[in-house]
């Protein structure tokens, strides 16, 4: 392959992966899929190829919808087996974040209301609301009627629209309840969680790392016992995280995040959704081959000082 061609798929490389990563929810995947594609490309007779961008999106988006349709992954789907893959703030593939509906698709709550949908109206959903693909565009991706894609955007916005806890929020005022909310947390303080959650509240985690099924909760004084439970300091829980742990508090897939840190390396991370001013969800995330990308930035990352430096 010559330079060019190389040259013309890397300028495209980043949005591709980006697109990877709303439809599969995973970092790993959406780079094991533009590399497909980039093998594609290779084989490709190029010169046939009037809109390379055009062509590159199709092959991508149909090689997520392979990978969304396979045994494996409707088999996880089915029984919850698996959270979103958490990105640390600035990395690439939360890409393109300009207006709400872009940064709102790559939301953990977002990309796990998006499990709900069929393969196609995923695929037509984020092809619409992240990258503003036209009906007809998306027609031409799918190999779909435009009124198909018109009906399978809809269907989405219905289904994502039920599971929605209000609008967009201040990142500061968003930081501050967290930050209220781990300060119960640690010290015990179980009524305060509960005043800070909403009625609805929800709990997801993979039981740190352990659980072979995700661990659910709901009702406010059931999430404030396990989150009590989950931020009380032990010695079992020091020796399994490696060591002392540091708590910081960032944004991950533009949400407010407490992230576990020892020796540099982060070792879980719980991340927010807040509504109406108070907790609406918490997802906790501690297996290792979910934290490996965000791994990766944070150690990139200006961390600054933990909220909590020994915990």
């Amino acid at each position: 392959m010559d330079s060019a061609a190389i040259d013309r798929f890397e300028a495209g490389r980043g949005r591709l992966a980006s697109l990877a990563y709303r439809l599969l929810g995973s970092a790993a995947d959406a780079e094991d899929a533009v590399q497909d594609a980039f093998l594609r490309w290779q084989a490709a007779d190029r010169e046939r190829i009037e809109v390379p961008e055009a062509w590159l999106t199709k092959v991508v988006t149909n090689l997520c919808l392979d990978r969304l349709r396979s045994a494996q992954a409707r088999h996880e789907r089915a029984v919850g087996d698996r959270l979103p893959e958490p990105l640390l703030e600035g990395d690439p593939m939360l890409g393109p974040a300009d207006t709400f509906e872009q940064r709102e698709s790559v939301s953990l709550a977002v990309l796990t209301l998006m499990e709900r949908l069929s393969p196609v109206e995923r695929a037509a959903y984020v092809l619409r609301e992240a990258f503003s693909y036209s009906h007809a565009e998306i027609a031409g991706i799918l190999d779909i009627t435009e009124s198909a894609s018109q009906q399978h955007v809809h269907r989405a916005r219905r289904h994502l629209a039920a599971g929605r806890r209000g609008g967009e929020v201040d990142p500061a005022s968003a930081r501050r309840i967290v930050e209220e909310f781990l300060a119960a947390a640690v010290s015990g303080r179980t009524d305060r969680l509960v005043e800070l959650l909403t009625a609805d509240a929800t709990v997801v985690s993979d039981g740190a790392g352990l659980a072979r099924r995700l661990l659910r909760y709901t009702t406010p004084e059931r999430i404030a016992s396990f989150v009590r439970a989950g931020f009380k300091p032990t010695a079992a829980k020091r020796r399994l995280a490696g060591g002392s742990v540091a708590l910081h508090i960032a944004l991950v897939n533009g949400s407010p995040a407490v992230l576990g840190v020892v020796d540099g390396r982060v070792v879980g991370t719980v991340v927010f959704e807040v509504a109406y001013g108070k907790v609406a969800s918490l997802r906790g995330i501690a297996a290792a081959d979910g934290l490996v990308r965000l791994n990766e930035a944070w150690r990139r990352h200006e961390t600054g000082a933990p909220v909590i430096s020994a915990w």
